[in-house]
Formats: C-alpha cells, structure tokens, sequence
C-alpha cells in the first residue's frame, strides 16, 4: 500500500499573474497524482520562456479548507498545482 505523500501550498501572494488558488495557500493535501511535467503557465503569461514544471494533482479534505465551517468535512476537492507551488510536509492537516 503506497503511504500518501503530504504537500503544502506555499502561502506566496505575489503580484501578476498567478494560478494557484489563494483560498488553497498555506492548506495541506495530498498527491492524488502527479500529471507530468508542463511550462509554467505564470512565465507564459509574461512572453518569457517557460521551464518545465511538474503539475500535480493534490486533494484537500474540507476540514482542511474551510475549518470547522465545513458542512461535509470529509467530502474533497482536488485542484491541480504546479511543483514550484508545493513544500512536501509530514504533517496531515495544517497547524
């Protein structure tokens, strides 16, 4: 049985063009899967040349989003974000 790997969502709120969702910035979900490795879509956007980046799929449970709000805390959401966004973490759930 494979263990799930944990990543955080960098908590960056940088001007531009940016295309991680900052509801999602500072959460901690899991690798659903990664997608493989695509340009960087925030480079894209400036004209520049775009390196590679791996994209992932990272699923977040709604406790974990919404805290104690959540009306369906173990329901989830995935949302796929690139590498350069991602801190692996051991922890399961944000502080």
């Amino acid at each position: 049985m494979n263990e799930r790997r944990y990543m955080r969502v960098a908590n960056h709120m940088p001007p531009g063009h940016v295309r991680t969702p900052a509801y999602l910035r500072g959460k901690v979900g899991w690798v659903e899967r990664t997608l493989g490795p695509f340009s960087n879509p925030e480079e894209l956007a400036y004209g520049h040349a775009a390196t590679s980046q791996p994209l992932m799929r990272i699923r977040f449970t709604m406790a974990e989003i919404w805290g104690a709000e959540a009306e369906h805390p173990n329901d989830t959401l995935d949302a796929e974000i690139y590498a350069h966004w991602l801190e692996p973490t051991d922890a399961p759930h944000a502080p």
